[in-house]
């Protein structure tokens, strides 16, 4: 007989990002109205799987929230099972392995497959449940870009919007101040909202992690912006870009994240050296958790219900262990190995950097 699930769960995992309720909905009325399965959203993500909270998700309860932006559900970046934070004394926490609980939730709700949305660290906790035997289907988002085996993840089109939309803003005022404005943006250790954001918005200088900078090069592009009469340049600068010291700057340190470091501060730094070194009078801005929130764009709300579907349809006919994922323009699975390689970062001679240098955009390397 062919496999058929008929109780589906649903997770938010990681950041929230624009376009997860899409998926939601998608995932829901697809798998409901398509092949008659029970859908349960599962709260709060990996959290809620260890810990045992979820409900049953009916159409209405979908309906009306694919422009809304966050995530119905509730999300986390401090759930993964296997390095799981429990506080065994007050103020004192210990990182514990609570995969197994992930797993008897599993089994006493009787979810038939889980589908996984989230981003890197989402992938590799679904990776790890597949390779428990859970049937595992991944849904690709992060406004970072950065999942392997995917063109694009949805939040990502939302969040360089608002990067430009923010440039676009700041750059009026910086011209009519005659300033220097420095524009911090997400991304971590990718560039991708930089660089598209910035390009997007004509940003002079554009400093990611792929591409290391000088402080010369950097300061050169501010006077010679002066020098030919312009005299205000914008710098957008991804938090995760490496100081020519080498050293990424890092806000604080959270041992209940698998990833403990919190970046952020690198906007502050640059511009500090840029007014020290060349007089001009400089500003920054953090555009920190904005470039989350808010309503998905419409390419985001596209790309999401197209990939919430191909989940529900992967799931209900049984194809697991896969993510779905945007593949020369088309829908398509790649396995959850393939998802979980190493993250996807610009290249240094991608088409986009060849064509932000051709517009006259400086990366401070040369």
């Amino acid at each position: 007989m062919q496999f058929r699930a008929r109780r589906i769960g649903i997770l938010t995992g990681g950041g929230d990002c624009p376009g997860l309720n899409a998926v939601i909905r998608a995932v829901t009325r697809a798998a409901r109205d398509g092949y008659g399965a029970t859908v349960f959203g599962i709260e709060d993500g990996f959290e809620g799987l260890v810990e045992g909270r979820m409900h049953e998700l009916s159409s209405q309860a979908v309906s009306g929230i694919v422009g809304l932006g966050g995530t119905i559900l509730g999300t986390s970046s401090k759930g993964d099972p296997a390095h799981y934070p429990v506080e065994v004394s007050p103020g004192k926490i210990e990182i514990r392995d609570l995969s197994y609980k992930a797993l008897r939730n599993i089994e006493q709700w009787s979810i038939d497959v889980l589908v996984a949305i989230g981003g890197d660290g989402t992938m590799h906790n679904a990776l790890r449940l597949s390779d428990a035997g859970v049937g595992v289907v991944g849904v690709p988002k992060t406004i970072d870009n950065d999942v392997p085996a995917t063109e694009v993840t949805f939040g990502f089109d939302s969040a360089t919007s608002v990067v430009c939309a923010a440039i676009d803003r700041l750059e009026t005022t910086a011209s009519s101040h005659h300033r220097v404005m420095v524009v911090e943006v997400m991304g971590r250790y990718a560039g991708w909202i930089a660089l598209v954001g910035g390009m997007s918005s004509g940003a002079d200088l554009i400093l990611i992690p792929e591409i290391a900078f000088q402080w010369e090069h950097v300061y050169r592009k501010v006077h010679e912006r002066q020098n030919q009469g312009k005299r205000f340049t914008i710098v957008c600068v991804a938090e995760g870009a490496r100081l020519p010291e080498g050293d990424v700057v890092v806000r604080a340190t959270d041992m209940r994240r698998t990833d403990s470091k919190r970046l952020g501060g690198v906007g502050e730094r640059v511009a500090q050296c840029i007014e020290q070194a060349t007089g001009y009078d400089t500003r920054v801005t953090v555009l920190g958790h904005l470039q989350r929130g808010g309503s998905p764009t419409v390419a985001d709300r596209v790309l999401a219900t197209r990939f919430g579907v191909a989940a529900a349809e992967c799931a209900c006919k049984g194809e697991t262990g896969v993510m779905v994922a945007l593949r020369d323009g088309s829908v398509r699975t790649v396995s959850l190995a393939d998802a979980t390689g190493p993250q996807r970062t610009v290249p240094p001679d991608d088409e986009l950097v060849r064509a932000a240098r051709a517009t006259g955009i400086s990366f401070g390397d040369a």
